[in-house]
């Protein structure tokens, strides 16, 4: 298994556009987190960008994980970039 690391930034009013899937957004990320595919994901504290940790297996696993996010299909992420990642600590 490989990391990869997630850079992207929000829509405007990330905060109020994303009530609707706010819900769905989370209980994915969770049962993401439980079956040990992401490791960590989250907004700056500004709210216009977004990070995130993944483990898998290759890089586009990973772009397929995002692009099924119901942040990505309404737009309240609109742009998103994934790298591997080699943890140095």
């Amino acid at each position: 298994m490989e990391r990869f690391v997630l850079w992207g930034t929000y829509c405007e009013n990330a905060l109020e556009k994303r009530i609707p899937f706010r819900d769905k957004h989370l209980s994915r990320l969770s049962k993401l987190k439980e079956d040990g595919m992401l490791i960590t994901l989250g907004p700056t504290k500004c709210n216009r960008y977004v990070f995130g940790i993944f483990e898998a297996a290759n890089l586009d696993f990973v772009k397929n994980l995002v692009e099924e996010d119901v942040y990505w299909q309404e737009g309240i992420w609109n742009q998103l970039e994934v790298y591997p990642w080699t943890q140095a600590f």
